[in-house]
């Protein structure tokens, strides 16, 4: 049974879809924790409505981003985690932090990387006049939006849309794809090798 930590920043609606699958497809694995950076961020109260431990840890508390993340991976490692998940959370987060949880760390990124790293996707999206836009799931690295990409989906973008448009419909494949490639892991299905990621069908 492996442990799930769960950082969010806000609602964190791809945490909830990803706790609403562990749990209809009850997968060898519990959320064993939600923490967020913000202690207004809504997705607490959901976390907690489904007897899920929570757990605040504010980076204003802290005066440079390398005490809040030993903060933050201390809380962390204190739910022995199998694996961290990102879901919204709006930090970006040291080389050293990245380096305790590497390659048990997974992101949700909107957009279809190497396509539009960083904020403002569906913008950029827009901007560029592409055909189709989506999000992809990745594993974390110190490169910002560049780590081992483990699924995508796309998305046509429609004549006449707008940022908020294409957001939602990005959004509803997040909640597909997020989901899907967070089992893998706990299935162990997937091996990195050579910078990719493989993904074992059979099992």
């Amino acid at each position: 049974m492996k442990n799930i930590v769960i950082l969010i920043s806000g609602r964190g609606s791809n945490m909830e879809a990803v706790v609403r699958a562990a749990q209809a497809e009850r997968w060898p694995a519990r959320i064993a924790a939600v923490i967020s950076n913000r202690a207004d961020a809504s997705g607490l109260a959901f976390a907690a409505e489904h007897g899920i431990p929570t757990a605040v840890v504010a980076n204003k508390d802290y005066a440079s981003r390398a005490e809040f993340d030993a903060a933050l991976q201390t809380v962390i490692d204190g739910f022995q985690p199998d694996l961290v998940v990102l879901a919204g959370f709006m930090r970006i987060l040291t080389e050293q932090f990245v380096a305790h949880y590497a390659g048990r760390m997974l992101n949700i990124h909107p957009s279809l990387l190497p396509l539009f790293p960083g904020l403002a996707t569906h913008a950029q999206a827009l901007a560029a006049g592409v055909a189709e836009h989506g999000a992809t799931v990745h594993f974390v690295t110190a490169e910002l939006d560049h780590g081992p990409m483990v699924a995508q989906a796309a998305v046509p973008v429609l004549p006449g849309d707008t940022v908020e448009t294409l957001s939602a419909r990005v959004l509803q494949q997040e909640h597909v794809i997020y989901p899907r490639a967070i089992r893998w892991f706990v299935e162990d299905r997937l091996t990195i090798a050579q910078g990719a990621v493989h993904v074992d069908h059979t099992k």
